[in-house]
């Protein structure tokens, strides 16, 4: 049996950058990534926004490590030559009675830290987006884009570097808790394989609970319901006449139908909510008469016939429709008792912008009980 210090399960955003982090803090390190490529799950298929740390319940990890891994990640980007812009944007009110909306986003976001938010009224709004039509709005002026391909690139690179292995096409089919690790069987292209290693992260993403879920030892009270939530997005056909992010008051599960752009200019629109039982990356062209109605609350111009289907992403949620929103789990061995086992599960949004500070946190987990 080959044997190994670390093995991270999962190549998207956070498993590369916890990769990178456990890398740099000298473990041999293993990152095992069922498919043939790194990064081609949730990470390839966000909106690559760069977070501020402003929806999230004050004290909670999304909040906490938002707001750290936002800071963190424009460093990285800026000194590793991984395209971004912090262009900014504005989170628009269309009507008197959404302003309560607006305020209730400011309370929480200066609680979790985040004090660049500034109030602009609609006039002054409209000063900036000419295209734009609101009642009020609330500027963030730290929120904006990143290649998330070349993110990750940069990622695998600094690994590497410090001595970390990508296998591919391994996929974890079974394990088992042993008195001085793990012992894990793995699927690959060349027959199953058995791998040991002293510590164990688990951020498979959507497939975290079925990873967690097949190890031997692990109490499966510590696996939670995975919820599926699927994002539609449809691109803009010809320029976009918006320079800044722009996004409605939130609904339910998500931030509603928004504007993003990528580092083009080019502007896309999403995610909406799409509640599923199973993954399927299909966009339905008839979902964009739902987005017509709510891009124009904010964007009356928008012309008929201007939007194309681009893509999808699925979100790993752990609560269902009504329920209110979950926190991240970064479950380490103070919460299910296993030594050198870490699961992530529910590393939806913010997780891109998240991905270095979670990495932090992971590897002060495993050092806390190395």
């Amino acid at each position: 049996m080959e044997t190994v210090q670390t093995v991270v399960i999962g190549a998207g955003a956070v498993g590369l950058a916890i990769a990178r982090e456990l890398a740099l803090s000298g473990r041999e390190v293993v990152i095992l990534e069922r498919e043939n490529a790194f990064g081609t799950g949730t990470s390839a298929r966000n909106s690559e926004v760069l977070h501020a740390g402003i929806y999230y319940e004050p004290g909670s990890l999304k909040a906490r490590l938002c707001v750290d891994g936002q800071r963190q990640l424009v460093e990285f980007c800026r000194s590793h030559g991984v395209a971004h812009r912090v262009c900014g944007k504005l989170i628009v009110a269309c009507s008197e009675a959404e302003t309560a909306g607006l305020e209730k986003i400011e309370r929480r976001a200066s609680a979790a830290g985040v004090g660049s938010l500034r109030w602009l009224g609609g006039n002054e709004a409209c000063s900036l987006e000419p295209a734009l039509r609101c009642h009020q709005a609330l500027l963030s002026p730290d929120t904006g884009i990143v290649d998330s391909h070349g993110l990750m690139l940069a990622l695998l690179g600094e690994a590497q570097d410090h001595g970390a292995m990508l296998a591919l096409l391994g996929e974890v089919v079974a394990g088992v808790v042993r008195s001085d690790g793990f012992e894990l069987e793995v699927a690959g292209t060349d027959g199953p394989m058995r791998l040991g290693c002293r510590e164990l992260v688990n951020a498979a993403g959507l497939a975290a609970q079925r990873v967690a879920a097949r190890i031997d030892g692990l109490a499966q009270a510590w696996v939670p319901t995975l919820r599926l939530a699927k994002g539609n997005y449809f691109s803009l056909a010809g320029r976009s006449p918006f320079s800044r992010l722009i996004y409605p008051v939130p609904n339910e599960a998500g931030l509603g139908v928004h504007l993003t752009l990528d580092l083009a200019g080019q502007a896309r629109f999403g995610p909406d909510v799409e509640w599923i039982d199973e993954i399927d990356y299909q966009v339905d062209p008839r979902r964009a008469d739902g987005f017509y109605a709510e891009i124009r609350s904010y964007w009356a111009a928008l012309p008929d016939g201007a939007l194309q289907p681009a893509y999808s992403g699925i979100r790993p949620k752990l609560v269902g429709p009504g329920e209110p929103a979950a926190d991240f789990r970064i479950d380490d061995a103070a919460v299910h008792g296993v030594t050198g086992l870490v699961n992530l599960f529910g590393i939806e949004s913010p997780g891109l912008t998240a991905c270095l500070a979670i990495a932090v946190r992971v590897r002060d987990a495993l050092d806390a009980t190395a």
